[in-house]
Order: structure tokens, then sequence, then C-alpha cells
């Protein structure tokens, strides 16, 4: 499939998570087989643009391939100039977030909450993809609460505003994550747009993944929760969808040295004061799913310091290979 003049490599994307999707797991991804790969949500505030956390954020590498940079905010004005900035800075693709359903966010009016005004929406998409020459995706929710799913009219906004391709979540604001997403919509809207459709939630295995692809006719999977701690899992979906093969050929051992390789790039992006923090989650995710029955967990969280982190977690392969 192609957005705007890019050519993507397959079917699989890895959605854009705030506090997630950093450089190294977005390497990570792209290398066991993510087709494209989303940033961090990046704000449209001026004044935290040339922070430290923002650096990070904007952060890029070769080996990740295409630049897809989302943004988020609620002046049309602002998010055409956030967008210019973007690109100026590396970005390819220029991502809007209409999904988020975090309080933090709907309070400014953006996000998901921006799905309440479908005026708002057609002057901020028309505004963004007038202000940059390369192409601009968005990424909705059905709608706000099951009484007012409106994707299918916001579709139609993104598709007449000139959006290259259209990722929806498919849940409700107010349903957050709960519950089993429901992908009727998303076939609605597939049958009535022409622009790329991406359908996302609950990927979390290869077999949903083309059942979701199957029922929806959507042109794209993007995996978000379903990658924590199984990053392999757009390599399982690839070999799956070509090949109709379950397994992604990896052992439970070369699983733990991307793990330990992930983790030695965390340390290296955030140096180690920081990045032995961030490595925990990551790590918990990982041995919930390596060695779902060792305590491994609580021991490891108890570590204040990246040697003794990677000490551990090298007795942990060797105890699991």
């Amino acid at each position: 499939m192609h957005i705007g003049k890019h050519e993507i490599k397959n079917r699989v994307f890895l959605a854009p998570m705030a506090g997630i999707t950093d450089q190294p797991f977005r390497r990570l991804c792209s290398q066991l087989g993510a087709g494209l790969t989303f940033s961090e949500m990046m704000s449209t505030n001026p004044e935290v643009w040339h922070t430290e956390k923002s650096r990070l954020r904007l952060s890029h590498h070769k080996d990740i391939g295409i630049n897809a940079v989302q943004i988020a905010g609620s002046d049309p004005s602002e998010m055409a100039t956030a967008a210019k900035i973007n690109v100026d800075y590396g970005a390819d693709i220029i991502d809007i977030n209409m999904g988020c359903p975090a309080k933090k966010v709907n309070k400014k009016m953006a996000g998901s909450a921006l799905l309440r005004d479908p005026d708002l929406v057609e002057k901020i998409l028309n505004a963004v993809v007038k202000a940059v020459e390369v192409p601009v995706t968005l990424k909705i929710r059905t709608g706000w609460d099951l009484e007012n799913r409106n994707c299918l009219q916001i579709a139609k906004i993104a598709e007449n505003a000139g959006i290259s391709a259209l990722t929806i979540h498919g849940r409700t604001r107010h349903c957050l994550f709960q519950g089993e997403a429901e992908y009727d919509s998303i076939r609605t809207v597939k049958q009535s747009v022409s622009m790329p459709v991406i359908a996302n939630g609950d990927i979390t295995s290869a077999e949903k993944a083309k059942f979701v692809l199957d029922y929806t006719g959507a042109d794209a999977v993007m995996v978000g929760r379903g990658s924590f701690g199984n990053p392999w899992i757009f390599k399982e979906i690839e070999n799956f969808l070509e090949r109709e093969e379950l397994s992604s050929d990896l052992s439970v051992y070369k699983k733990s040295q991307f793990m330990l390789n992930h983790i030695a790039d965390l340390y290296s992006f955030y140096g180690e004061d920081k990045g032995y923090r961030i490595a925990r989650k990551h790590v918990g995710w990982y041995t919930d799913k390596l060695a779902p029955n060792l305590n491994f967990k609580r021991t490891f969280n108890a570590l204040d310091s990246a040697k003794a982190q990677f000490e551990a977690l090298e007795d942990f392969v060797k105890l699991i290979r």
C-alpha cells in the first residue's frame, strides 16, 4: 500500500503511544517486521518544542525507515505550524491525533474530544494539509460515546480535506480500553471512502490481525498494546498474512536476545540514570511473556542502576534458555 508518495513495505503498523514508541522501540519493531511506525504524540505548544523531552521524542534513526510523527492539539493555526516545524525536523508523514482518550488531553479539547466538534475537525485537517507537502494521516476512534458514533462523518471530512490515510480504533472515547473492540464501524468507513483505512484495536495475534483485515476490508492493521513485551508480533503477523505460518521462527533464546539489545539501547538513548527507570516497564512486559511463572519482575524493579539491571537480565536469560 501507499501513503502519499511512500510505499509501505507491509500491512502491519506500530501505533503511536506516549511513553512507549520512542526511538529504541520503533527501531526494534521495524527490525522485527513493522511496516510503519509512529512517534510518540508531540504537543503543538511551542513552549515545549525545544525541550529535552521533545528532542528525544523527535529523534529518528535511518533503521526505522519512514519518519511518521504524530501531533496533537486543538487550534488549527498551531497545528499547522507544528506540522511545518516537524517537517523541517525531518518528518516524512504527519499524523494527527484525534483518538487519545486521556483526560489531560481531552480537557484541552484535543485527542478524541475533537470528535464532538466536526466543524473544528474540518478546520484543523484543512489547515494542516495545506501547510505541508508531506502526506497527512489521521487517527480517530469510532466516536465520543456509544450514542454518538460519528467516525463515518469524520472520515468523509478527512477525505475531502486530503487526508492520505485514516486509522480507526474500534472503540469510542467513553469505552477507553474496556470491553472488546468493534469492527463494524471500521468496515462501514472502509466501504464508504477511497483513502487507505487502517484498523486498530485488540490486534494481539496473527490470527486476529487476519480476521480484522478480512472482516473490515481495511488496508492495514495497527498494533498497539499487543506489542508490549511482544515486538515479534509484527513478524508473526507478516508471516501469517503472506504464508499462513503461525511461527516467527524465534526461539525463547532469540527473543531474550532482542530483549537484551532493546534494554541496552534504552540505556544508550536516555543515559543510564533515566534509562534504567524506563527499562522497568519493558522488562515487566517481556518477562510476563517469556517466563510468566518466574517472580523476576519484583526483583528487577528493586534494582537501582543500569549495571545491576543488565546483570540480572543476563542471569534471567541463562535461566530460561
